[in-house]
């Protein structure tokens, strides 16, 4: 049974599963699909075309899927799609996507948002990670899974971070972080593998094979593209794979320092 405060505005349409509670002074669209057993805490708004799955929890004050913070945005039919399990928390703002992005704003499963996280228009996000507070992403930035941002970074349009990567806090990222890194600084470059993230969720000889391929990717010197295209035909390793992959197809460029120059 959905417990709602009478205090609460919600507008004819709005489709609202089982055991879902919403505070007082909440507002929710007509257009808005809320999922079963979905925790939504007082002053919490929630906008437009926005479908929120099940067993979330979204704290206080948080905005969601208000109109994107595109100028050229022009009252087109856009929306925003929250999966399950995530955790939302106070002063939130997450914006839908855009007619030149695909229309949608896509967040996966078991993620944290910590307070005053922003997740710009076309923004796609992956499952089990990790946002402190005050992250901001801009338009079009894509997360793999199981990736952490440090809180008051700020990260540019179109970036790519892939799976298990980290960035560090206080840092601002402009260009695409590969899987299993870790970035950090004013501008962020490549500190080294997530090896934290990495012992808890691979098995040693990954990590090693991964050790290696940072090594001849990022520290050899040689051209990275050309490093990576070599390593795709040698290595039996899909972590390996994922990481050359993900060079090959970086379309930012990646930050890190060369050797040798």
């Amino acid at each position: 049974m959905s417990n709602i405060s009478p205090h609460a505005i919600i507008e004819d349409g709005a489709i609202i599963g089982q055991d879902v509670e919403i505070g007082p002074f909440c507002f929710i669209s007509s257009q808005t699909t809320i999922g079963d057993g979905t925790t939504i805490a007082q002053n919490t708004c929630i906008y437009g075309k926005t479908t929120i799955g099940k067993n979330n929890t979204i704290f206080s004050h948080a905005v969601i899927g208000s109109i994107p913070q595109d100028l050229k945005f022009n009252g087109e039919d856009v929306e925003l799609i929250i999966g399950d399990n995530n955790t939302i928390r106070e002063f939130t703002l997450f914006n839908p996507g855009t007619k030149g992005g695909g229309s949608k704003t896509i967040i996966g499963n078991h993620n944290l948002f910590m307070g005053y996280v922003h997740l710009g228009h076309d923004v796609i996000i992956g499952n089990h990670c990790i946002f402190a507070n005050a992250a901001t992403l801009a338009g079009h930035v894509e997360v793999g899974d199981y990736a952490v941002v440090g809180g008051m970074t700020p990260i540019h349009q179109f970036v790519h971070i892939g799976d298990y990567a980290m960035v560090g806090g206080a840092s601002a990222l402009a260009q695409d972080v590969p899987p299993f890194c870790m970035a950090e600084g004013n501008r962020a470059s490549l500190r080294g593998l997530n090896l934290t993230g990495l012992r808890r969720n691979l098995e040693r000889d990954d990590i090693n094979a991964l050790k290696s391929a940072y090594r001849d990717l990022f520290e050899s010197g040689q051209p990275l593209k050309d490093t990576a295209s070599r390593l795709l035909e040698e290595t039996t390793n899909h972590y390996v794979n994922d990481l050359c992959d993900f060079v090959l197809k970086t379309k930012r460029g990646i930050p890190y320092e060369r050797k040798g120059l």
